[in-house]
């Protein structure tokens, strides 16, 4: 057989064989993405009910704190139902505690329900208040000082639920890295022609400079379970899921941090989603 028919023939043979596989590839490769897109879905839909209940020991705690004095001053009130000025005081009490814990339990239902998936302009100051009433913890009990430097005029175009969710997520992570040591939380935001930056930083152990590549990476977490005696250590989705929800409202999600000198995480948010410019953050401590 000569050498230009041999090579004819195995043209024919080999070329249809690797279209074939090419296309298999090809095919195989859709299929990947597909399942990768509804891997983050998923994400997105789980991480709200993983946040909540990374926090709910720390909320039942807080809340049978309201219900025991709450139960305390009925039984007072009808120990004595003749002396009015006890009545009157013990029933106030009852009010102001069942009012709180009630706030505590919407905003809980908020969170596990996902909220409305609208942008709207919304004051920072009270999506960062409105997480602490949710967290329903004094952050002074675990020697952490919490420091909200937040113009309360300062608002961003989001969807409130879901900047709700990262930031609480950073927080709850800020308060875990301080818990066996205590510390300062610090919570900053400001405006300009950048667009808007809020940073969640704390006065913890820090991050290890190995580890600083892989932060974001779904599952991955820095934290030790043997050091994290009555808290969750979660899955290592919440900061992945964080740099998803910043990145779909158009920003950005960062990280600086060093052993020994805490760690600070900064959303920044573009100009588009920025309703009001030039503001100065002013402090307050809880």
């Amino acid at each position: 057989m000569a050498a230009d028919s041999y090579f004819t023939i195995t043209k024919e043979h080999v070329l249809p064989g690797l279209i074939e596989r090419r296309q298999a590839l090809h095919k195989s490769l859709q299929e990947i993405r597909q399942a990768n897109q509804a891997l983050s879905g998923q994400l997105a839909s789980l991480q709200p009910l993983a946040t909540l209940g990374s926090i709910m020991c720390m909320i039942a705690h807080e809340v049978n704190n309201l219900l025991t004095p709450l139960a305390n001053y009925a039984e007072l009130a009808l120990r004595d139902p003749n002396d009015r000025n006890l009545t009157i005081t013990a029933l106030g009490k009852c009010i102001k505690s069942s009012r709180q814990a009630s706030k505590i339990m919407e905003s809980l239902v908020n969170l596990a329900h996902g909220g409305e998936c609208e942008r709207q302009e919304t004051p920072l100051y009270s999506l960062i208040d409105d997480i602490f009433v949710c967290l329903a913890r004094d952050f002074t009990k675990d020697g952490i000082t919490v420091n909200i430097q937040v113009d309360k005029e300062l608002k961003v175009q989001c969807v409130p639920v879901q900047l709700q969710q990262v930031l609480m997520n950073l927080i709850l992570n800020a308060r875990q890295a301080m818990l066996t040591r205590g510390g300062i939380l610090t919570i900053s935001a400001d405006s300009g022609s950048a667009g808007v930056r809020i940073e969640v930083r704390d006065t913890g152990p820090g991050i290890d400079p190995e580890l600083m590549q892989r932060i974001f990476d779904p599952f991955f977490s820095t934290k030790d379970p043997t050091a994290m005696i009555g808290e969750r250590c979660g899955m290592g989705l919440g900061l992945a899921f964080c740099k998803m929800i910043v990145e779909s409202h158009g920003g950005k999600l960062e990280v600086d941090s060093k052993p020994g000198k805490g760690a600070a995480f900064r959303i920044y948010l573009p100009p588009a989603y920025q309703a009001q410019e030039g503001q100065k953050p002013s402090g307050t401590a809880r």
